[in-house]
Parts: structure tokens; C-alpha cells; sequence
């Protein structure tokens, strides 16, 4: 834990690891048995690169802003690696518990105790970290929060010339439901960042590394490791994920707290190893199916790849034997690849030389005709299924 004495070394910069939602132990459905090993295993290797990132930085210290595992209830051998491979950081790591793995009496964090270098945030009570650097959380004591865990940790910070870090887990005002009554108050943390009672807010719960309000120095870090899907070509979804951010912290102090001069920089770094795609292609020809099939050969690290797609368009017979045969080729190289159903669009329009090809007379024409009238994902399966057929028979 983070010890509560506090040194008279007056500090004018500070160079830290912002980071958050590791969630360590997390497991994924669409995985095989093959590939979830590899995601879990990639989730705990991530932090020897943050690590790697804090040394060719320089930075003093890491923070890792809430739900760095999954739940508290893990496996044993997944925790206790984890841990060690926290304590094996070359700084120093502040490590907050969040809405995944708060701090309940069943807490993962206890098992980090008997490691020096590791500092739970077990408290809302400000600590120096180190020289000259103190730090104040807001910690989760349950899975829910019935009030603003940010607001109740600065509301008591005064103005300080020495530099003072907050950090956080959660959404804020302006980005959820206003009737939740956990949201983060941004006006308020905008007010202390004014006043100079901290000079920057560590934030996690938001996959996706970005800044929030308008002073520059509210930031959600993402997940080092991505857990969600980004949409192609919409661009929305999880879509910076897979970074860690370097923030710089200049206070100049003057006469007064309330005037200090600071100055915060934020810097994204790439570590993320894995990669979820979730792209929208319109087919109607062998053109466009080529299309799709380019953005998918053109996924490096298919074996850290997890792609869903929706397609959308109507084929032709032999369009959609290239589309079947393709995906089948492609299927073992990916995490995984599979449609995403709920928005798969895909009609059949057979081709004259389709039709032809069949032969069909009286029953069998008429059953064909209303097939192709319906319109439905069912009747597109059966004419999948007929032809499938009438081509094992020639």
C-alpha cells in the first residue's frame, strides 16, 4: 500500500504511465479452445510492455486506472502470474480497483501485499507516491457505486503548488445516462484542475484511449489490450484502442497555489497485440466479394485477429461458391471469423446460366419460383441447399 507521509521536496515535473482495463482473466465467447489461451495469456504479457514503455520514456511511476482483472474470483494461477508480472515492473505501479475487481472482502488485491513495488489504492486519502508527487483515488468498495466516487475523493483537495494527480474509474456527466448516480461530475474536476487542486485526472472504464472536457487533462487511457470491436467503415465502436498514454506534468509553483502554472502532455503509445474487426461490405459481384476479401488478407497477426463480418447485396451461384470457399480457406488463420447474423443481408439472385443449370420441371420450378419470391435469410438457405445439391448430382 502507499505509504501516507509526505516529504517537503518541491517538484516541478513528472513523468507517468496512464493506463487502465487490463481486465486480466477475461475470456470471450467466439474464442476457440485454441485461441482463448493466447487472449489470456496476451492480456497479462501486455504489462512487461507497459513496462518497457515507462524505461524508454523515462517515466517515474505507472497508473492503471480500474478493472485490471476481470472479477476477483479468477484462477489462481491466472492472478498469482498477473501479480508477478506487476511486481516485476521496473517502477513503481498505483493500481486502482474498479467496477470488475473492487476492493470487497474477496478482493484480488490482497494477494498483492507482500510486493514492494505495487501500490493499491485502498482509500480516498491523498499519499505521496513519491518525492514531491502525491496521488488521490477514488477506489470501487462494491461492483456498483451508488454516488460519485470521484467528487467524494477531490472535494476536500485544496489548492497545492506540488503536483497532485487524481485517479478514477467510470463515465462522466456528458457521456452517459445523467440519471446514474455514479457518473463523474466533469464540471466539478474541471473546477479543481482550475484552482490547482490537482493537476491531472487518471480515468479507466472507456476502452478507447481519449481525452474528455475541454482542459486537456481529463483522460480515459483505453484498454491496453482490445476487448471490443471497432466498426468498419463507420469508424465507431472500440476505436482506439490497444494504447497507453505518457503524460507529462509541468507545474511551475508561484506565490500562491491558486496561480501555479501547469502544463499537461499527453502522449498515446501502441502496445496492443490483438485486433477486433467488426466491417460492413455491400456484395453484388466477384468485384466487391474481391474487395472483402483483400481487407481481410490484409489483417497482419490473424492468429490475434478477430474478425465479424456483415455482408449485405445479392450474389449470384458461383459468387457465393467463391464466397464460401474463400471464408473456409480463411477461417483457421483468424482468432476467429464468423458472421455477425443479426446484420448478415445476403439474398441469392441466380443467374440465367444458374437456372439453366438446374433443370427444374413442373413441382419443382413452381417450389423455386416462390424461393426465390420470398425474400427471407430461410428461403435464401434453401436455395443455397438446392443448389448445393443439384451440384453433387452432375
Amino acid at each position: 500500500m502507499v505509504e501516507d507521509t509526505f516529504t517537503q521536496v518541491r517538484r516541478t515535473h513528472v513523468r507517468f504511465v496512464h493506463t487502465s482495463d487490463l481486465q486480466i482473466g477475461m475470456t470471450r465467447w467466439f474464442l476457440s479452445a485454441e485461441a482463448q489461451p493466447r487472449f489470456e495469456a496476451a492480456r497479462k504479457d501486455v504489462i512487461a510492455r507497459i513496462g518497457h514503455v515507462a524505461v524508454d520514456n523515462e517515466c517515474e511511476f505507472i497508473v492503471i486506472a480500474g478493472d485490471v482483472f476481470e472479477h476477483n474470483s479468477i484462477h489462481a494461477r491466472v492472478r498469482d502470474r498477473a501479480i508477478e508480472a506487476l511486481a516485476q515492473l521496473p517502477v513503481p505501479v498505483v493500481l486502482l480497483p474498479g467496477n470488475h475487481d473492487p476492493l470487497t472482502a474477496d478482493s484480488v488485491f490482497f494477494h498483492t501485499q507482500a510486493h514492494e513495488n505495487i501500490h493499491v489504492i485502498d482509500s480516498f486519502e491523498e499519499r505521496e507516491l513519491i518525492d514531491g508527487v502525491s496521488i488521490v483515488g477514488a477506489p470501487y468498495k462494491a461492483k456498483s457505486a451508488q454516488t460519485d466516487l470521484v467528487a467524494h475523493a477531490l472535494a476536500p483537495l485544496e489548492p497545492t503548488n506540488t503536483i497532485r494527480i487524481a485517479i478514477g474509474h467510470g463515465q462522466v456527466h456528458s457521456r452517459g445516462n445523467a440519471d446514474k448516480l455514479d457518473l463523474i461530475d466533469l464540471a466539478l474536476v474541471e473546477s479543481k484542475i482550475s484552482d490547482g487542486s490537482i493537476d491531472y485526472l487518471a480515468l479507466g472504464d472507456t476502452h478507447s484511449a481519449e481525452p474528455v472536457g475541454s482542459t486537456g487533462r481529463v483522460w480515459f487511457s483505453g484498454a491496453p489490450e482490445p476487448t471490443d470491436f471497432y466498426e468498419y467503415p463507420s469508424g465507431t465502436g472500440e476505436h482506439n484502442a490497444g494504447k497507453v498514454l505518457i503524460v507529462d506534468v509541468d507545474k511551475q509553483p508561484q506565490s500562491t497555489a491558486e496561480s501555479a502554472q501547469t502544463t499537461v502532455t499527453v502522449t498515446e503509445k501502441e502496445v496492443g497485440t490483438w485486433t477486433f474487426s467488426a466491417p460492413t461490405f455491400e456484395i453484388n459481384n466477384s468485384d466487391e466479394l474481391a474487395d472483402f476479401f483483400t481487407y481481410l488478407d490484409n489483417h497482419p497477426n490473424k492468429d490475434r485477429c478477430v474478425i465479424k463480418y456483415a455482408l449485405t447485396g445479392r450474389i449470384d451461384i458461383d459468387t457465393m461458391r467463391q464466397l464460401e470457399e474463400g471464408l473456409a480457406n480463411r477461417e483457421l488463420l483468424f482468432a476467429a471469423l464468423y458472421p455477425r447474423e443479426r446484420l448478415m443481408d445476403l439474398d441469392i439472385e441466380p443467374s440465367d446460366d444458374d437456372i439453366a443449370t438446374l433443370n427444374l420441371h413442373g413441382f419443382a420450378s413452381d417450389s423455386f419460383d416462390e424461393l426465390r419470391a420470398m425474400n427471407t435469410p430461410e428461403a435464401t438457405d434453401a436455395l443455397k441447399l438446392l443448389f448445393r445439391l443439384n451440384a453433387k448430382t452432375h
